[in-house]
Parts: structure tokens; C-alpha cells; sequence
């Protein structure tokens, strides 16, 4: 399929722009039409199933299997997710607003470690993204046991915050399913034509995908902080601080390690990246603020894309140099 490699080409060389327009256009759509914008979350999950769907298409099983026994790499994530990061939470929370439903929507998604569309950025940005699949489970596990403790320590009542449910749902439907089709997909196309015209149609659809995710995910959140920015305009800075502490940290680990370029890139991504999606309806579901809780995340989600796209073009950009 040349016409489309060389369509998927052209959309690969101007992703950043791309995805960048998709942002602006989803804060434009939440400050014009709230109501009609608000609407889009409804089509976020499916969207961002279908592009974790065709990135999985290229993760084979067998390299899925080679990741699990990459120790180096998944001590690392387990290192800078939930022993240096809870770290950095710490000292950052005094710089929290004193609101308490702030202060437990900040430290609820600073604490959870991405597991979803941090497989899409890492390979966007030449990270291993098959090893960040292969820890999924491990990122989804060791957070349900750590950051309860985590939040209690913080606040004293975090054993009543987190939930299974969205965790154990989250995975199901953005991990296990796009997974399961994908590798289904795959095998279709070893043995048949019209199953290889598959595989190959859906290449060249990541980088629409993403904007799609973009778009709505951040069109249909805007109008949720829109009345509550002068609340949440403190948080801002928090979030932009941990996302320069993680990414330095991140690297820091990868080199003190000897990890190669694509594992410390996935090591600095998985650091950053927080499990917002999944998190919210945690904080939906707090049963004093929930509103400004989840306004709260909602604020992290915008704040780590715009940093997500930036960081793909600075690693691509790096990754040209050496």
C-alpha cells in the first residue's frame, strides 16, 4: 500500500504540529461550546482503545515475553514510579493550594503511574514500548497496593480513596482487549490476504488516532476547569514541577543504569505520564469535593499532553543528533 505509507509518512514527519492543532482546537471547541464539548467523553475510551489497538499491532507476542525478562528495565519503572516519585509528590504537596479536594485530586494523580496512552507516546518518541506494555500489570498492581499507603501517609485517608473497579476496568478494556484483537490480527495476516490488507490499512491511522484522543479528551474537559480556574491555577505550577523533576529523574536512573536509548526514553515517559483517565472517576466518586477533585485531574490531563507532545519532538529530536 504505497499511497498510504507515503500519506503515513508525511502525517509522521508533522505529527507535533498535528498534534499540537488538535490540542488548540479541542481548548477552542470547550471555550465555544461547552455543552457540545463536554459531550466528547463519551468517545474518549473508544478512540483511545482503537489507537492503543494499532500500536499493539506492532508488538509481537514474542517480544512481549523477551520484555518481562528485561529486570533492568522493569526495576527501573517500579524505582521511579513508586519510590523516588512519591518522593517527589511529598515535597512537592506543601506547594498545594489548601483545599482539601485539591489537595487530594493532585496527589491522587501525581501518585498513579500512567498505564494506558504512555505506550503510545513512548513509541512515538522511539521508546521501548513493548517493555512499557510488559509492565503494565506490575504499574496496575503495585499502585493499587502503594498508593493507598501513600495517601494515608499524605493525608491520613487514603485506604478510603482508591477503588479496584476503574483499575481493574481500565486494564480489561484499554490493555487486554486492543491487545487480544491486535494479536488476533496479527495472526490473521500471516495466513491471509485480506487479513494482511488489514494490518496494513490500519498503520497509517495512529497519527489521526492520537489527534482524535487529543481533541476530545481535552475538548471535553475544558469546560469542567473553565469555572474553576482561579481555584486551580496553583496546581498548574505543581504539575509542571513534577513533570521536570520526573523527567530528570528519569533520565538520571536510565543512565546510572546503562539502559539503552530506547528503555530510558520508556523509563522517562513512565515517570511523567500520570493514570488520569482511570483516576477520575476515583475522584469523582470522593464523597466531599468531588467536583473541584476531579477538576483537579482533569487540569493534570491538560497540562501533562501539552508536556507529552513536547517531549516526543525533543526526543525524536535527539534521537536525529546522535
Amino acid at each position: 500500500m504505497p499511497a498510504a505509507a507515503t500519506v503515513a509518512e508525511r502525517l509522521e514527519q508533522h505529527q507535533v504540529a498535528l498534534y499540537l492543532l488538535a490540542i488548540g482546537a479541542g481548548v477552542a471547541l470547550g471555550f465555544a461550546a461547552p455543552l457540545a464539548a463536554g459531550s466528547l467523553d463519551v468517545v474518549v475510551t473508544p478512540f483511545l482503545a482503537a489507537l492503543l489497538y494499532v500500536t499493539f499491532l506492532q508488538v509481537r507476542a514474542a517480544d512481549l515475553v523477551a520484555s518481562l525478562r528485561d529486570r533492568r528495565f522493569l526495576g527501573a519503572v517500579l524505582l521511579v514510579n513508586f519510590m523516588v516519585g512519591p518522593l517527589v509528590v511529598a515535597a512537592l504537596s506543601p506547594l498545594l493550594p489548601a483545599d482539601d479536594a485539591i489537595r487530594v485530586g493532585a496527589l491522587l494523580v501525581l501518585l498513579c503511574p500512567c498505564v494506558d496512552y504512555v505506550v503510545v507516546f513512548s513509541g512515538l518518541a522511539g521508546g521501548a514500548n513493548q517493555r512499557l506494555l510488559a509492565a503494565t500489570p506490575l504499574l496496575l498492581l503495585a499502585q493499587m497496593l502503594l498508593v493507598p499507603v501513600y495517601l494515608t501517609l499524605m493525608l491520613g485517608d487514603g485506604r478510603d480513596v482508591i477503588d479496584p473497579g476503574p483499575f481493574l476496568w481500565a486494564f480489561i478494556v484499554l490493555i487486554v482487549l486492543p491487545l487480544a484483537v491486535a494479536w488476533l490480527t496479527q495472526a490473521w495476516a500471516a495466513r491471509s490476504t485480506a487479513g494482511r490488507w488489514v494490518s496494513d490499512a490500519a498503520s497509517p491511522t495512529m497519527v489521526p488516532l492520537m489527534m482524535a484522543v487529543l481533541f476530545t479528551a481535552v475538548g471535553s474537559q475544558v469546560p469542567r476547569i473553565d469555572s474553576r480556574i482561579a481555584d486551580l491555577a496553583g496546581v498548574i505550577a505543581v504539575y509542571a514541577l513534577f513533570i521536570v523533576a520526573m523527567c530528570v529523574i528519569g533520565l538520571l536512573v536510565a543512565r546510572g543504569l546503562r539502559l539503552p536509548g530506547d528503555s530510558g526514553t520508556a523509563v522517562v515517559l513512565s515517570g511523567v505520564t500520570r493514570n488520569s483517565l482511570v483516576v477520575l472517576p476515583l475522584a469523582l466518586a470522593l464523597p466531599v469535593g468531588a467536583e473541584l477533585a476531579a477538576a483537579t485531574v482533569i487540569t493534570q490531563t491538560l497540562v501533562e499532553l501539552i508536556a507529552m507532545v513536547t517531549m516526543v519532538w525533543a526526543f525524536k529530536r535527539a534521537a536525529r543528533r546522535r
